[in-house]
């Protein structure tokens, strides 16, 4: 349709029209629906129901007991999984070697389930025979047995946690719970296994290191002793040696040797000072602390105590007296030779002070000598001993470790990093194939494929597109129905031949579509030109065409009614049926049988068939009733060559077929192009599902001209005719060679003036 017009008009899709489809093919639909849904219902319950089961593990640092405090004081302890071990941790549980043991342990490979192709179907035959599919059997029952394992299980990390599940699916339920059970089961095993494989291996590497660093630190312990006793580097206790304690020993001594030697020299000053200048010696405290001199200090009190007793009874020149002063004289005489003595002794004291700092100093020089000797030597003794005891500190950790580990060798002694914090259930509801569900979708999947066929029919016929701006006015409520008010002038017919007809038909049911409406142009008049059809213009041929005699049926038609139904919406029906490409309309009462016409094409159209109605009426009253003006370009138009093909052909304001309107040239120079007209309408016949030529009034001559003797469907439009000259009418046509005759007697009522609207 658009390749006819495409230059004109664009079209757009009609999701009314395909909607519609949809519900006219419903019994279609429904049963492709229930038939898609059936088949969904057997084949689920045809399928061997399975069983699925679920285990979940909890990754964590597990340690024993009595050995977590002590690997927390010594700041040992483990971190926690991260996601790169807990992903580990899954691809260890989908290992082959787990597989392999739990297959071991469960005797999987005795379970046909297992081991499918153990019994391979005459089908699995042939297709090895042919080397169109591997042999299975080449392949061993374990690795048979793995393969199988492996489709039916699922490893997974449970989202944002260190939780691991292991699910596993199964024809029988039983086994569908024992198994992940034993999977958790052997893994932690594996997992312990594996680290008490850690520790023996450890036991057995740290037994022979030992035993060699045991001897390492006894080697270098005595070169520590040896090179002592070599370098005289005795030790003293708190990391000194002899020299260095000998030195400060004597350092220590000097410094009071030079103390006492400062404290004679200032005493023995102090003596002479006080001797010198005359002074009483007892002040002093060496002197007053000499016993001596307190023996002859007392003895001088006790001789001036006499004195002064005898003063009193005796004189001056008593030899008592001078006797005793005698002896005072003597006694402070004494006093001051022993003041000397005191004094010579601490003379004495300082010098012997002196000479004793003389020689702690020169042993001083000496020990410093000897402690620069043994600095030198120490540092080679440092050395020996760093190495005594970095070899003492390993041998003490590789005798943690190998305790550490020979306590872990045991059984239960090493707890896997895993715990089983879910253990499978056996399942009591099948997890595939779900009846309900898969029987649902299979509805869906029909009604869905069966709208798709059906929508893309209809696109591709080209039935659900639609000029765009085309606007159709349909009923929406019930309105007063108006009849037109027609005038026309009833041609005057003779009636010399009566053809009579025979009354046969088949029973079929008339689709009565829901008539379109058109607005109201007021009363249709029969404006009757000289030329009641542009065919009247046409000149006769020179040929005639020998008339024969056709004994032509109205009723013999197919689609019409029993009852002689000749209505539109009967004859729609007929066109529809029988595929009919192009139809001539006749209306010899004028332009009330030329909207009959435009009624029919429009009915057409409402089927969703691509229609054209071309108008060659001479008072162009389809042009009116269809077009948007009388004065666009037509079929005259086309024919004189003032329009192209695209331009002539217009949409239909109230429904979605199409027209060509009777144009604005000449008519008799555009009838002169007879032979265009015939090529123009074989080409939208090819273009189009049904092509409708109305003519109007026009003579049986012009028909034959239009239709150059070819067999086209003559449609007879007659509303409101008597049966004698609807007679009359059918043989002119039989006897011009016309055997396929529609007689179309209209509606019955026209059309309100006033009808609802709705888009097309």
């Amino acid at each position: 349709m658009s390749g006819v017009h495409g230059s004109q008009q664009d079209v757009d899709i009609d999701l009314g029209g395909l909607f519609g489809a949809i519900w006219r093919n419903r019994m279609r639909v429904l049963l492709a629906t229930v038939a898609c849904a059936g088949i969904a219902f057997a084949g689920a319950n045809l399928i061997t129901p399975k069983y699925k089961s679920e285990a979940r593990l909890l990754i964590e640092t597990r340690e024993p007991a009595f050995t977590t405090g002590t690997d927390r004081s010594q700041g040992r302890e483990q971190p926690a999984f991260d996601e790169l071990g807990i992903a580990s941790q899954v691809q260890l549980l989908k290992s082959a070697d787990l597989i392999k043991q739990v297959t071991r342990n469960m005797k999987l490979q005795e379970l046909e389930e297992f081991d499918p192709t153990a019994q391979p179907s005459a089908i699995s035959d042939l297709l090895v025979l042919f080397g169109l599919k591997k042999n299975p059997l080449d392949l061993a029952p374990e690795d048979r047995v793995l393969k199988e394992f492996a489709e039916k299980l699922v490893v997974y990390q449970v989202e944002k946690s260190r939780v691991i599940a292991i699910e596993f699916s199964s024809k029988d339920p039983g086994l569908a719970a024992r198994i992940p059970n034993e999977m958790a089961k052997v893994y932690l095993s594996l997992q312990s296994g594996a680290k008490l494989d850690t520790n023996s291996e450890a036991t057995r590497w740290l037994e022979p290191e030992i035993a060699n660093l045991r001897e390492k630190v006894r080697e270098a312990e005595q070169k520590v002793a040896e090179y002592r006793s070599n370098s005289d580097l005795l030790p003293t206790g708190e990391n000194s040696t002899f020299a260095v304690r000998q030195l400060n020993d004597i350092s220590t001594e000097l410094a009071r040797v030079r103390g006492e030697r400062a404290n004679a020299e200032a005493r023995a000053e102090s003596v002479r000072n006080v001797l010198t200048a005359g002074g009483a010696p007892d002040t002093l405290s060496d002197v007053v602390g000499s016993q001596m001199i307190q023996r002859l200090k007392e003895s001088e009190a006790q001789i001036q105590g006499q004195i002064s007793d005898l003063s009193t009874s005796l004189l001056e020149g008593h030899p008592r007296l001078k006797g005793l002063r005698s002896q005072l004289v003597g006694i402070r005489g004494q006093i001051k030779a022993e003041t000397q003595k005191i004094l010579s002794s601490l003379e004495n004291e300082a010098k012997t002070a002196r000479l004793r700092e003389t020689q702690l100093v020169q042993q001083l020089n000496s020990v410093k000598a000897d402690t620069a000797r043994a600095g030198e030597d120490e540092v080679g003794l440092k050395a020996l001993e760093r190495e005594a005891t970095a070899q003492r500190q390993l041998l003490e950790t590789y005798l943690a470790r190998y305790r550490e580990a020979t306590s872990r060798t045991g059984s239960g002694s090493t707890p896997a990093d895993a715990r089983i914090i879910s253990a499978a259930v056996e399942p009591t509801e099948v997890s595939f194939p779900k009846v309900l569900p898969i029987t649902i979708v299979g509805a869906a999947a029909g009604f869905a494929l069966s709208a798709i066929v059906i929508l893309l029919a209809e696109l591709f016929s080209g039935r659900a597109l639609k000029p765009v701006g085309v606007v159709a006015y349909r009923r929406e409520e019930e309105v007063e129905e108006i009849e037109p008010e027609i005038v026309v002038e009833e041609p005057v017919i003779q009636r010399e031949t009566v053809v009579h007809t025979e009354t046969v038909v088949r029973s079929e049911p008339v689709v009565r579509a829901e008539p379109v409406a058109r607005p109201d142009y007021g009363p249709i008049k029969d404006v009757r030109a000289p030329a009641k059809s542009l065919l009247s213009s046409i000149a006769p041929d020179e040929d005639e065409v020998e008339p024969e005699t056709v004994q032509a049926s109205l009723l013999d038609t197919p689609g019409l009614a029993d009852d002689g139904d000749f209505s539109v919406a009967s004859v729609a029906w007929h066109m529809i049926e029988n595929n009919v490409s192009v139809a001539i309309s006749v209306s010899p009462s004028g332009d009330r049988g030329s909207t009959a016409t435009v009624m029919l094409a429009r009915r057409i159209a409402e089927e969703h068939r691509k229609t054209l109605l071309i108008d060659l009426t001479g008072s162009a009253c389809p042009t009116r009733l269809m077009a948007q003006s009388t004065h666009v370009p037509g079929i005259t138009d086309l024919l004189v060559g003032d329009a192209a093909f695209g331009d002539i052909i217009h949409g239909d304001r109230l429904s979605s077929a199409h027209i060509i309107p009777r144009g604005n040239a000449n008519i008799k120079r555009a009838m002169r192009g007879i032979d265009r007209l015939a090529m123009v309408i074989d080409s939208l016949a090819d273009a189009y599902d049904t092509v409708i030529v109305e003519c109007g009034p026009a003579e049986v001559e012009g028909v034959r001209r239009l239709t150059r003797g070819q067999e086209t469907d003559i449609i007879l439009s007659i509303p409101g005719a008597e049966e004698d000259e609807i007679v009359e009418l059918i043989g002119a046509f039989g006897e011009a060679g016309y055997s396929e005759i529609v007689l179309m007697t209209g509606e019955g009522a026209e059309p309100p003036r006033y009808p609802g609207r709705r888009a097309a």
